[in-house]
């Protein structure tokens, strides 16, 4: 367990936020880019599958990404760690809900049971969902000092 810790590449609470921040957001993008191209390519009027989008990005938001921020924010601040694993701004939990969307959302769309541009309704107001949500964390990063007053114990 010692040779682990030793090359165990470890950050600043800040920079975790950062990290975590940086990787939801390129996740948020790359999903947003795909559902645009899914949707606008396979509809010349977009207005109804946009409101769909908006409530899945309401819901999301809502109810998924912007409650696990807040929870991984309290966690990482009350941690009496100084240095993290780079990996840590996720828990477990977190890491495999994620292993279990990126798959199923990979599988769904290669199986091509879902129509596109159904599929391209759900990944933009996902996408944007957690685009937000990852810029939330990079803010948290910037503004360290008043998040860390705002969730201290």
């Amino acid at each position: 367990m010692k040779v682990l810790e030793k090359i165990t590449i470890k950050a600043n609470k800040r920079t975790l936020f950062i990290l975590g921040g940086a990787l939801w957001s390129f996740s948020g993008g790359r999903i947003l880019t795909l559902g645009y191209r899914d949707l606008f390519k396979n509809v010349k009027n977009p207005i109804g599958f946009l409101i769909i989008s908006s409530i899945v990005f309401f819901v999301f938001y809502k109810f998924v990404f912007s409650k696990m921020v807040d929870k991984h924010k309290k966690r990482v601040i009350n941690s009496d760690l100084v240095k993290h694993c780079i990996f840590s701004f996720f828990d477990l939990k977190g890491y495999l809900i994620m292993a279990f969307m990126i798959t199923g959302g990979i599988s769904l769309k290669n199986s091509g049971i879902v129509n596109p541009v159904y599929l391209g309704s759900f990944y933009l107001g996902l996408g944007l969902a957690l685009f937000i949500s990852g810029i939330l964390f990079l803010v948290s990063g910037v503004n360290f000092k008043k998040v860390k007053l705002q969730y201290t114990k």
